[in-house]
């Protein structure tokens, strides 16, 4: 069998979940839409569900999987519907729905409900990507308690540059929305990972951690908060084959590396249709039998290449850890000019080993 696959440690999740709680004294739904960043969204509801306050999720697909295997929590659909016949389903698995343009609003008043919703209202207090003008906030929220088919309203935002801790923007969403909820009596969630971790002066009733679920930092700069993060993942692979090349050798397609002096090269089984990054470049850290070293050359689809040079331990067979505990997955997105984000959510062909359960 193919050597790669990913160590997903649940008691570290579980430990950064709590660490959300703890901080923030606040209520939290763990986010764990696009496959819980590539960790598993089934497999992290079912050890988070007996803690967890809730689950949010992007659209209705993810989160009937979650109903399908039998995770009973709350479950809030970030975007809310696409169209109006799904209310019918968020009615019937009783998920929470976010209402962020006028006309969900409107369908949500002409739809014919057994039973009222749960909705989070969701105000574009900057970000302008989705989420109601603020003129429109308080008659959108009226509105919905006088359809009589709501039964609980919370009310929301999202930070577009909250990992930016020197940003004054974070400071001017807060005013935005605390002004466009002037009179409305209802809880409050504003706070991503970076708002958690990063801005304790924001209040809010409930938070969404996301990506520090995950263990890993949404900061470019060192976070007191961040750095007791668990990584929760562990990409790993081995060394399938050793080369001694003699200087002057290229290594890999494009001879984008060449090697300086006499080196010894190992071929590891991971490549970016593993969810690696293509562009991660020569002098990329690694971990090889224990000891840190780095990439060489182009990422191939299946292989990449690592430096053995002086690593005496390291052979074929050794284990090499793509990121995790000793090597950040924060570390591969910098040199890969990329975040964390995406390097979690782009692993694929990997099978997940789930441990701390």
């Amino acid at each position: 069998m193919r050597p790669a696959r990913a160590l997903i440690d649940l008691q570290a999740l579980r430990h950064n979940y709590q660490l959300a709680r703890d901080v923030t004294g606040a209520k939290a739904l763990a986010v764990i839409k696009a496959d819980a960043y590539g960790h598993g969204a089934v497999r992290v509801a079912q050890a988070l569900e007996a803690e967890a306050d809730g689950f949010a999720v992007a659209c209705i697909e993810e989160a009937l999987e979650l109903r399908a295997a039998g995770i009973r929590a709350p479950v809030l659909l970030l975007e809310g519907f696409f169209e109006a016949d799904e209310l019918a389903l968020i009615i019937e698995h009783d998920f929470w729905c976010v209402v962020h343009s006028l006309w969900q609003l409107e369908a949500i008043e002409q739809a014919a409900l057994s039973k009222p919703l749960t909705i989070w209202l969701k105000l574009d207090s900057g970000m302008h990507r989705v989420g109601l003008h603020p003129k429109d906030y308080h008659e959108a929220y009226q509105r919905l308690l006088a359809s009589g088919k709501v039964a609980k309203i919370v009310l929301m935002s999202h930070f577009a540059r909250a990992d930016e801790l020197d940003c004054t923007s974070s400071n001017e969403q807060v005013a935005v929305f605390e002004a466009a909820r002037q009179g409305l009596a209802a809880e409050v969630s504003l706070r991503n990972s970076p708002a958690v971790l990063g801005w304790p002066s924001v209040s809010s009733d409930w938070v969404r951690p996301g990506i520090m679920l995950y263990g890993a930092t949404p900061f470019g700069e060192d976070q007191a908060l961040a750095a007791r993060l668990q990584p929760v993942m562990t990409l790993e692979s081995k060394v399938i084959c050793v080369r001694e090349l003699p200087a002057g050798e290229p290594v890999g397609y494009g001879a984008r590396f060449v090697t300086p002096k006499p080196m010894r090269i190992g071929v590891v089984a991971m490549g970016y249709a593993d969810g690696y990054p293509r562009h991660a470049p020569t002098g990329t850290p690694v971990l090889v039998a224990g000891q840190r070293s780095q990439l060489l050359g182009r990422v191939s689809m299946d292989m990449l290449c690592v430096d053995l040079t002086d690593v005496p331990q390291a052979g074929l067979g050794s284990t090499v850890e793509l990121w995790g505990k000793n090597i950040l997955a924060s570390d591969i997105a910098v040199a890969a000019d990329t975040i964390p984000y995406q390097i979690f959510c782009n692993l694929r062909r990997v099978p997940r080993l789930y441990i701390g359960a």
